[in-house]
């Protein structure tokens, strides 16, 4: 295939791969994510004709008179940020039918549409390839020396020390994984990315599902998750916060704001873990929140990497919030999934890997780093190991601590120590 739309400059990105089999798979993927994650370009990558919605005020109009036009072209033929143009998707499924062949489209979107036939009417034809703003190793913070699929595949870590120190740490959480801002100094990014918070405030929280909402409101949301991120707030909780004096705002009207965040893409939910014990602890069910990317958090509670520095509690979670959006990326690709535990004896453990066939699971812990916060991991990973009933669940294929810094190591019983700046997919 001849990849002629392959923008100057691109950074390969590890869902690359997956967009890749799924083309040879299906007639038309969906390629998915927040704004400005880099998903056009990903696109463009694997393309060989383009169709923008968002730029061209006559391709959205043409997909409302002759939408079935629109998909003449080389294939595989990308339509850009589709759910502009909604009336695209009916004939783009009927198109896969009529020609029977793989690799025909690729769709870009930054919303999820809310009519469930347009979203779920692709069964047979269409895969879904989520995208998240960059992990460390994507915009070459990270080494990558120590591969999650290779401890995953019971390989020894080993890597030195990372050069990066806290402070720099907390800078990348500041400035996040956009593409579009790897060049630009922490405060710089953050004043683009309060603009972006600030524009799913006023127009795109409303216009994904056509319900009108207050954006004072929405930006009040955001802080509240910003302050809770990485935590099983409930929305009792999330109300409360974002009434304040006026009083707390209705648990359902949080949960339809939180919808429309996740349709943006903005926010998602770490579901729990659900193993078979041999204990008789009661596991916990609430979702953890998390933003697409730890530097919406800092954004969203208009923070920065001084504050951070001197908030360590706090920064801790975010650093998590950073963890889990890597592992994310390096569990999709090797075909692992994550969720966390938690249970009623008050053990939780920040990270658990399942393979899809879920024979196979692994544990992760996350810590900024020093040896008695993270042998204390070690031990939360060991009392998961015991919880969990072998007989039914196996052993774990791995025990992993993350850290912010140091070398990569393990512990004689197999405990591997990473830091997030030597882990890859």
């Amino acid at each position: 295939m001849t990849d002629l739309l392959t923008p100057p400059g691109y950074m390969p990105r590890v869902a690359d791969r997956e967009v890749e089999r799924a083309l040879r798979a299906s007639p038309a993927v969906v390629i998915e994510g927040p704004r400005a994650c880099g998903k056009t370009w990903t696109g463009r990558r694997h393309a060989r004709s383009e169709v923008p919605f968002d730029a061209a005020f006559e391709n959205r109009l043409a997909a409302q008179i002759a939408p079935r036009e629109l998909l003449d072209g080389p294939v595989p033929r990308l339509l850009d940020e589709w759910q502009l143009a909604p009336g695209v998707w009916d004939a783009m499924r009927r198109a896969c039918d009529d020609r029977g062949r793989k690799g025909q489209f690729i769709l870009t979107g930054s919303a999820d549409p809310p009519d469930d036939a347009t979203r779920h009417s692709g069964a047979g034809r269409i895969i879904r390839v989520r995208m998240r703003p960059m992990s460390l190793f994507e915009s070459g913070e990270s080494s990558g020396s120590v591969s999650l699929g290779g401890l995953l595949s019971s390989e020894r870590a080993s890597a030195p020390a990372s050069p990066l120190e806290l402070s720099d740490i907390a800078g990348l959480a500041c400035r996040g994984g956009w593409p579009g801002l790897l060049g630009d100094e922490p405060a710089t990014a953050q004043h683009q990315l309060r603009g972006y918070l600030d524009e799913i405030s006023r127009t795109d929280v409303s216009r994904v599902d056509g319900i009108a909402r207050d954006p004072a409101g929405v930006r009040r949301l955001l802080a509240s998750v910003g302050r809770n991120v990485a935590t099983q707030a409930t929305l009792k909780t999330l109300g409360a916060d974002i009434g304040g004096g006026a009083g707390a705002l209705h648990p359902q009207t949080v949960k339809s704001y939180l919808e429309a965040l996740a349709r943006l893409f903005v926010t998602e939910e770490l579901p729990a873990w659900r193993p078979h014990l041999r204990s008789r602890a009661e596991l916990r069910r609430a979702p953890k929140r998390y933003f697409a990317d730890p530097s919406l958090a800092v954004a969203a509670l208009r923070s920065n990497r001084d504050r951070l520095m001197g908030e360590l509690s706090y920064f801790g979670l975010l650093f998590e919030s950073l963890v889990l959006r890597d592992l994310a990326v390096y569990a999709r690709a090797n075909d692992w999934e994550l969720s966390y535990y938690r249970d009623s004896s008050g053990l939780e453990v920040d990270a658990v890997l399942t393979s899809l066939d879920y024979r196979r699971w692994a544990a992760v812990e996350v810590k900024l780093g020093g040896a008695e916060p993270v042998e204390q991991a070690v031990r939360s990973l060991h009392r998961l190991r015991e919880r969990v009933d072998p007989a039914r669940m196996g052993d774990p294929s791995k025990l992993i601590v993350v850290t912010a810094s140091g070398p990569a190591f393990e512990y004689p019983d197999g405990t591997a120590v990473v830091p997030i700046t030597a882990l890859g997919p």
